[in-house]
């Protein structure tokens, strides 16, 4: 009997020394492996058991999260989610993360080691910890103000602070309720394909990521290289500008919308935005020095973070004269996200620089403590200040006598300028309405804001879109919530 209970233990022993094995080589060997298979639902558990970290605007939280008592137990929330749906994205648990959601998510998820007091001790698995905060420098009042100005037609409002780069506001619309996305019921999927299907494509953030023909806007870059290259020397003096214009090597003629535009003086064409002039100088100046002003500005960079990623604006360098001569006025295909236009407005008011954009002022841990704070720092020196006080003369004199009167603010120096931007198959599409501006409040030396206002208004008649009369108002709404600041 003895010698059945001694074999029995001995089995048993093998027994558990195989288990042992096994569950090494499942924890540790075989870890990697398994950990985000297909039937694996520890990470989604894990990820969805404690609340998300909130973003905030103006130190009030526009996000939250609400238990839902499944499996998968904390939900994401959002206050005014249509409003701050292009800042924040969406955290869903079926499709992810997008925009400040997905660029923050190891904070905001608590999955961040730089969370902890205290550095990880080497070997040890990662801590999951309390989900932290992020602090945008969005204003609410800008915000509100380019949400109401759009009114649901499609469109995006970028504005920043010049002295900073703080992005002050950022709206595109249409837009959806991200809080329709979060949660496991069939109305989530629902949603998604609703939203997926709709022409307007409200999920599109098209303030960061879609690019349009910048049109007439971009003749402040023009402006700018004519005058840095030295190929215009006084504002005020005629210059040689046909009308109409042959494009170089072409019989194609350009006209202008508006009159007396034939040898113009610099000033006279940009208050009035005169095709033929800014498509002449281009080709004067060539490409080389246009390319290396617009890449100044900002064009062609395809690194921008704001912590999101930012399509790149495009500045064409393999382009002929004639292709050059239509870059040169905002068409050919020059394409500019609206953060890029209101860069260049911003450069103008800072003197020439350009400061970095950026939308996250600072990220702390739960209970406040600061993990990271973002500075102010110089992305470009897009002009000289000699040529931005130059700049500053013509877009201020665009509002006060020429295209941009509508964004005009009493008491204020606003700078702006128009563009009508065509497009399609023949420039068949409907233009696009480009506003971009900077305002001074009175008895101060620096401008308070830029802002960049694109609008595509597919229901309205082409002659009745333009610069000045769609998007010039919107942006004076944005200037005057600044200026209220």
């Amino acid at each position: 009997m003895t010698a059945y209970i001694r074999r029995s233990a001995l089995l048993c022993g093998l027994l558990l020394v195989a288990l042992l094995v096994n569950a090494v080589r499942v924890q540790l060997v075989e870890a990697d492996e398994r950990t985000g298979a297909p039937g694996d639902r520890r990470p989604a558990i894990a990820r969805y058991a404690q609340p998300r970290g909130p973003i905030l605007v103006a130190g009030r939280p526009v996000t939250g999260s609400r238990d839902s008592h499944q499996q998968l137990r904390y939900e994401r929330t959002y206050t005014e989610g249509p409003l701050y749906a292009p800042v924040t994205g969406y955290s869903s648990q079926f499709y992810g993360n997008a925009l400040l959601e997905q660029s923050a998510d190891p904070v905001l998820s608590g999955t961040d080691q730089a969370l902890s007091r205290w550095p990880r001790w080497p070997g040890t698995a990662p801590r999951r910890f309390p989900g932290g905060r992020v602090e945008t420098t969005l204003d609410p009042r800008l915000q509100r103000a380019a949400y109401r100005g759009l009114g649901g037609r499609r469109g995006a409002v970028a504005a920043l602070d010049p002295a900073t780069g703080r992005v002050l506001a950022l709206v595109s619309t249409p837009s959806y309720d991200p809080g329709k996305l979060s949660g496991n019921g069939p109305s989530v999927r629902r949603t998604w394909q609703r939203l997926a299907r709709d022409p307007d494509r409200p999920m599109l953030n098209r303030a960061l990521a879609q690019t349009y023909p910048p049109g007439s806007t971009f003749k402040v870059v023009t402006a700018a290289a004519a005058l840095e290259s030295g190929r215009i020397d006084d504002v005020d003096a005629p210059t040689d500008s046909p009308e109409p214009y042959t494009l170089p090597g072409t019989r194609t003629r350009l006209a202008n919308e508006a009159r007396g535009c034939a040898d113009a003086s610099l000033r006279e064409a940009f208050a009035w935005s005169c095709n033929t002039v800014f498509a002449k100088l281009g080709v004067d100046v060539g490409l080389p020095a246009m390319v290396d002003t617009a890449r100044r500005f900002g064009f062609n960079d395809a690194s921008l973070r704001i912590p999101v990623p930012v399509s790149p604006s495009t500045f064409d360098t393999t382009m002929d004269r004639p292709q050059l001569a239509l870059s040169a006025i905002g068409q050919y295909d020059t394409r500019a996200t609206p953060l890029q236009m209101a860069m260049v407005a911003a450069a103008v008011a800072d003197g020439g620089v350009v400061q970095a954009p950026h939308l996250v002022d600072r990220v702390a841990t739960r209970d406040g403590r600061t993990v990271s704070e973002t500075g102010t720092k110089i992305s470009h020196q897009a002009m000289s200040p000699e040529t931005a006080d130059r700049m500053r003369e013509l877009m201020t004199e665009a509002v006060e006598h020429g295209t941009g009167s509508r964004a005009a603010i009493p008491g204020a120096t606003v700078g702006g300028k128009t563009g009508t931007a065509q497009h399609g198959r023949g420039n068949s599409g409907t233009p696009y309405a480009w506003f971009i501006s900077w305002a001074q409040p009175p008895d101060t030396d620096r401008p308070a804001v830029a802002v960049a206002v694109v609008v595509e208004d597919k229901a309205a008649h082409r002659t009745d879109i333009s610069g000045g009369g769609t998007a010039a108002p919107i942006a004076r709404a944005v200037m005057e919530a600044a200026l209220r600041r």
